[in-house]
């Protein structure tokens, strides 16, 4: 026969579950794959980032995310430290994950090379020199997979209050993103990789920096462009940025649009199934080659329309 269990007191239970909240408490929000947001509490994001078109071409190769001089910057995850110092005059420390590095700059380290730490665990301190948000201070957070650089961001969780601006002149409305990620409410409008994805970037005809608005599919002018989803054509017009463009209400607030086509295909208020023709990918407006630019606009504001598709 199995021995009775020993009576617990309510007291110590009590006791016993505050300290497991507080142990639960204590551990820093991570995305799917292990990664902790590198400030506390989660950061403003001032600038994502920008994959460069190959190793040697113009991009933002990391994240910025505001902080204040003097933050403490912990480590986003379990790894060994490989670098504390300075690359080109900027303090940096980076960390050897197994596969992939993370880099922080400008941080006054306060680590030693080959130490092992856990996520979560202190790096040392952001300085202001050398912030790439200056006269602001910002952590520029890094992650390097063999020579390539990858988006950090994808490895975190999406706990932040995120506005994507420019460190000078006014901050825009900031995007906002009310779907889950992958949801498939939404069908993918025409073949072909993403050249350029939802955030901001300097644009490539004007060389401004400011928010793209939408997702650039790279496709060959004259390739079919079909509906997202189920809808009504509330627009077909010739508009100076977006070239010929066709705009789909979907209701509850939610529209589409098929930007800088070849040709278009369907009459304004014409009702449209999911999948239906639409136009045909072309490079009218301000263009640089053959793409469509691709919108979802929730309620007035642009979103990230991978997080439909």
């Amino acid at each position: 026969m199995a021995p009775s269990p020993l009576p617990v007191s309510r007291p110590a239970l009590l006791t016993a579950l505050v300290m497991l909240i507080l142990l639960v408490g204590a551990r820093p929000a991570s995305g799917a794959d292990g990664w902790v947001w590198p400030l506390s509490p989660a950061p403003d994001v001032s600038r994502p980032f920008e994959a460069p078109l190959d190793r040697y071409a113009a991009g933002h190769r990391g994240a910025d995310l505001v902080g204040t001089p003097g933050a403490s910057v912990v480590a986003v995850a379990g790894g060994v430290v490989r670098h504390v110092g300075t690359v080109a005059g900027v303090a940096v420390v980076s960390v050897d994950h197994g596969g992939e590095i993370s880099t922080y700059q400008p941080v006054s380290g306060e680590v030693r090379v080959g130490e092992r730490v856990s996520a979560g665990d202190r790096l040392g301190r952001l300085l202001l020199v050398g912030s790439h948000c200056a006269p602001r201070a910002c952590l520029h957070l890094g992650r390097r997979i063999g020579e390539d650089y990858a988006d950090p961001l994808a490895l975190i969780g999406r706990t932040a209050a995120i506005r994507l601006f420019t460190p000078t002149g006014a901050l825009p409305s900031p995007p906002v993103d009310l779907g889950p990620t992958g949801s498939g409410a939404l069908g993918v409008p025409a073949p072909g990789p993403v050249t350029s994805s939802f955030g901001m970037r300097v644009h490539p005809v004007t060389g401004v920096l400011k928010l793209h608005d939408g997702m650039d599919v790279g496709a060959p002018c004259g390739t079919p462009v079909r509906a997202a989803a189920d809808g009504t054509v509330v627009g077909r017009t010739a508009h100076p940025a977006y070239g010929n463009r066709v705009v789909v209400s979907h209701g509850g607030g939610l529209t589409t649009s098929y930007n800088h086509l070849s040709r278009f295909d369907v009459a304004d208020g014409t009702r449209v199934r999911r999948g239906q023709l639409l136009g045909a990918v072309g490079t009218t407006g301000l263009s640089t080659g053959c793409h469509l630019h691709f919108m979802v606009v929730r309620d007035g504001s642009p979103v990230d329309p991978a997080t439909y598709l």
